[in-house]
């Protein structure tokens, strides 16, 4: 089974939309997840496929669980 890109643009979209919510630039997040700012910046816009790792340090630099993260997910 193939996966398109809509999985990717709505865990970039999420990210982007905690991020702000925090007030924090691309840079901040990137320090506090222990990431590369450009990571951030490629998850965000979609265009990088990102470890459960990864995305577990997103998740817990931006103070929230997984289950908050992906509440809005269908």
């Amino acid at each position: 089974m193939e996966f398109s890109g809509d999985i990717r643009i709505k865990v970039g979209n999420r990210i982007r939309q905690l991020r702000k919510e925090l007030l924090l630039s691309q840079e901040s997040l990137a320090f506090k997840a222990g990431l590369d700012r450009t990571y951030i910046a490629s998850v965000e816009n979609g265009k990088r496929n990102l470890s459960i790792m990864s995305l577990e340090k997103i998740i817990v630099a931006l103070d929230c669980s997984m289950a908050e993260f992906f509440e809005t997910f269908e």
